[in-house]
């Protein structure tokens, strides 16, 4: 079973450094402005990611040519995604839960810059149980 205490922990400076650049940067602008921000702020701070990391899903084993593409992943854990959007949709939500189950990695972030108040959404995969649960545990998607 997944520790939320510490992945709350681990993603803690990430979600930090998603409030300096909205703070900064205020609502209303494009996504593509939010995640140059985002990338500048993760650089003076000094937390390992990589931006745009392609990759590709895999049918009976064998890798597929269609290739998918994250915004962040930081820490090589968090996969963060980022949208500047009235509102985020399940769809969005979909995304990000579809990339951390077929990566395998344990915590994701969706946040929406476009508010006057950022809307940040943490979430964790349990890959021993193959679900997506939200941080207080509850199951949100199984697999």
């Amino acid at each position: 079973m997944i520790s939320i205490n510490k992945m709350r922990s681990h993603m803690y400076d990430v979600v930090g450094a998603i409030h300096e650049v909205h703070g900064e940067l205020g609502p209303g602008l494009n996504e593509s402005c939010y995640q140059e921000g985002f990338e500048m702020e993760l650089t003076e701070e000094g937390i390992p990611f990589l931006r745009e990391l392609s990759f590709y899903p895999k049918y009976h084993g064998r890798p597929m040519s269609t290739s998918f593409r994250i915004d962040f992943l930081c820490k090589n854990e968090i996969i963060v995604e980022c949208k500047a959007v009235s509102e985020l949709i399940p769809v969005h939500r979909a995304q990000l839960f579809n990339y951390m189950r077929l990566l395998k990695k344990p915590c994701g972030i969706l946040v929406n810059f476009a508010p006057k108040f950022a809307t940040i959404e943490r979430y964790l995969f349990d890959k021993e149980e193959g679900n997506i649960m939200g941080m207080d545990g509850s199951v949100i998607q199984k697999w």
